[in-house]
């Protein structure tokens, strides 16, 4: 394209028109990487975010499921602290002594488990001590493992899984709306 001769340069309304349009165009191709970047970052702030609460609220919750004290910890104590370190975010015990599943939590909540250390996938009728003492004992009943508490300085694990839903749209697609974040803390009981 041949340039407008400088007497035209000043009186043609085209010109200026032509580098605005050039401009919106080349906004409109690179605003969708821009903006895919930008969210991505922040949907890896949360998950950096979410994974140190996780592993914080665990800590916790173990602390408090094996302290010795006048009366001894339940699972209702344990469930309390680690809500309380989740900043909001919805935790269940779906069966509080196990067995620690491959299910994923609904969207942003989570799900607890007090168990023994390294907990099977299946549910146990007479398992080793999974439980912190203040518990009664109890048989297993349905998908839920038998509750056997603590006593004698035995270790307990617990056991926090996060299901994060990312907010960036292709992402969250590819993850298919859940990447599960797990932590886990073991202490040795006081009792």
């Amino acid at each position: 394209m041949r340039p407008f001769p400088p007497a035209l340069r000043a009186t043609s309304p085209l010109v200026g028109r032509s580098q605005r349009s050039q401009a919106l165009i080349e906004f409109a191709l690179v605003s969708p990487v821009l903006l895919l970047l930008l969210f991505g970052v922040i949907d890896l702030g949360r998950a950096i975010f979410y994974y140190d609460t996780l592993n914080h609220a665990a800590r916790e919750g173990a602390r408090v499921a094996v302290r010795a004290s006048n009366q001894l910890p339940a699972n209702a104590d344990v469930l309390n602290m680690v809500t309380a370190q989740m900043l909001g975010t919805p935790v269940t015990e779906p069966c509080p002594q196990g067995p620690v599943t491959a299910a994923t939590p609904p969207a942003n909540s989570a799900y607890l488990y007090v168990t023994e250390p390294a907990p099977p996938a299946t549910v146990e009728s007479t398992p080793p001590p999974n439980a912190p003492g203040g518990e009664y004992a109890a048989a297993a009943s349905g998908s839920c493992s038998a509750v056997n508490p603590a006593s004698g300085n035995q270790q307990l694990q617990v056991t926090l899984r996060f299901n994060l839903v990312l907010i960036t749209p292709i992402v969250a697609q590819a993850t298919q709306n859940h990447v599960v974040i797990t932590a886990a803390a073991v202490y040795r009981t006081e009792y």
